[in-house]
């Protein structure tokens, strides 16, 4: 057996064990009150060359290629289930977030840095680096505690950071550039920007529409093959996007949220893919990052890191998203949940090689930095998220989900479909027999959940407030089953 084959099975059995440890470890993540995300990071650090797997890993340009990868995954998940008629109520307050909104913050911490005794073309370049946030963090810390935000509160926080990642790396590389000798005005960086938004939109505009009318032609022996296509699409949109000088990440965002407001053919297999693709992503990348960190090196930055994660989660976030939100009528209180639950993810330490690649002055230590603000912030404010939404009284009263997770996976995307309906007091069919409801023709409830128990239904049986009823009818019958049940439940 030669030397490259146990080569491989070595890295095989190193990611295999790092993978399934970091994954074990997610259980972990409700109770300890941290973000699941970290917990990766956290492994990574502890397999690095000085925790207890040893491992040394410097290849600063190998982990951004790595990274720039996930984020397309998951960016395009993120898209894919958030579509234009949901997000169109607070796609202006999150637009403007996710643009002027990064600006601010961007400017505030590298006033702040600046203070603190870094140079001012440094401390703008970190206020960049720290300035998106990151919804995977946020949702799967409220996903592990249970908690459900009001609509709108929840959609905010999600439209905003899947939008506002290009902001923050076109910031980064404009600023890397200026840090190593290039030299630019105020104006061409606006006008980069400008360019960069709409050729980025404009492409995954573009892409999804060219891809939906591709998907709804062909026909793939293999249900499986769908959601290779959809894949294929999202690295084209960021790959066409980015050779066109335009923001390769927004292309992919706008990629996935016009492909997810229409028809699909297995909708439901697409989407299920994405999700386990858009969660391996962010283990491998949280747990290559975690190895490109020397601990003993965070000491020297410890100082400045605390203070300005503390100064971005009090301070700089709260203060522009306040502001930013006040024109658009947001009560208060979803104005500071929103500002203060802004969580740092993998982005900023995915950005943080940019000027390391390029061989700025200081860039290493500024990586240390960020990898610092990323982690204080997972405690400051990602530890207190669910507290703060009882705090702030932003849980949502809907019911909860139903336990039962049943899907109708079909390759003509304007067939049946299989949808939850909770059946609430105020409700006309509350109290009714299946026999007495005027379901349109084609329609019937195939599955009735109460109480966490599942009833296979008949025509006598009566519903009861509380109930979770499942009905299957076809697409073109949804606006009249809803009219009996009002919205169904996603999940």
């Amino acid at each position: 057996m030669g030397g490259e084959p146990i080569a491989t099975a070595v890295l095989l059995t190193a990611f295999g064990i790092l993978l399934a440890v970091s994954v074990g470890l997610s259980r972990a993540s409700a109770r300890l009150g941290l973000p699941v995300v970290l917990l990766f990071l956290i492994v990574g650090v502890l397999a690095g060359s000085e925790g207890v797997g040893g491992i040394s890993f410097s290849d600063y340009q190998f982990a951004y290629r790595v990274g720039t990868v996930a984020l397309v995954f998951i960016l395009f998940d993120g898209g894919l289930n958030t579509s234009f008629t949901a997000a169109r109520p607070v796609l202006a307050p999150s637009v403007l977030l996710a643009t002027l909104g990064v600006l601010f913050i961007a400017a505030l911490v590298g006033g702040a840095a600046h203070l603190l005794g870094l140079s001012w073309q440094l401390s703008m370049l970190l206020g960049a680096i720290v300035s998106s946030t990151d919804a995977a963090a946020v949702f799967a810390m409220l996903n592990a505690s249970g908690t459900r935000l009001r609509k709108r509160v929840g959609l905010t926080l999600e439209v905003e950071s899947g939008l506002n990642d290009p902001m923050a790396v076109i910031l980064t590389s404009v600023l890397t550039a200026a840090l190593v000798g290039s030299r630019t005005t105020m104006l061409a960086i606006g006008g980069h920007v400008l360019l960069q938004m709409v050729v980025g939109a404009l492409i995954g505009y573009l892409s999804a529409r060219i891809g939906r009318w591709f998907i709804l032609r062909i026909r793939l022996p293999a249900a499986g093959l769908y959601p290779a296509f959809t894949l294929a699409i999202a690295c084209l949109a960021y790959g066409v996007a980015t050779l066109l000088d335009g923001s390769g990440f927004l292309a992919v965002y706008i990629t996935g949220m016009t492909l997810g407001s229409g028809a699909l053919p297995h909708a439901v297999g697409i989407r299920r893919v994405h999700v386990a693709l858009g969660w391996l992503s962010q283990v491998v990348m949280f747990l290559l990052l975690g190895l490109l960190v020397t601990p003993s090196q965070l000491v020297s930055v410890a100082p400045i890191g605390f203070a300005l994660a503390l100064f971005l989660a009090f301070v700089a976030r709260p203060a522009v998203v306040m502001l930013g939100l006040k024109p658009f009528d947001y009560p208060w209180r979803e104005s500071a949940f929103i500002g203060w639950v802004g969580l740092r993810g993998a982005v900023p330490i995915v950005l943080a090689t940019i000027p390391v690649m390029a061989g700025a002055p200081a860039a290493r230590e500024l990586f240390d930095v960020v990898f610092f603000i990323v982690v204080v912030g997972a405690f400051v404010p990602g530890a207190t998220v669910t507290h703060v939404a009882r705090l702030f009284r932003v849980e949502s009263s809907a019911p909860p989900p139903p336990s039962a997770l049943v899907e109708v996976d079909a390759l003509a995307p304007q067939g049946d479909e299989l949808r939850a309906y909770f059946v609430s007091s105020d409700l006309a069919v509350c109290g009714a027999t299946l026999a007495e409801i005027p379901f349109p023709r084609g329609a019937a409830v195939s599955m009735l959940e109460r109480g966490g128990s599942l009833i296979a239904p008949s025509g006598s049986t009566r519903l009861e407030a509380g109930d979770y009823v499942y009905v299957i009818a076809p697409t073109n019958d949804r606006p009249h089953v809803e009219l009996l049940f009002g919205l169904p439940e996603e999940h």
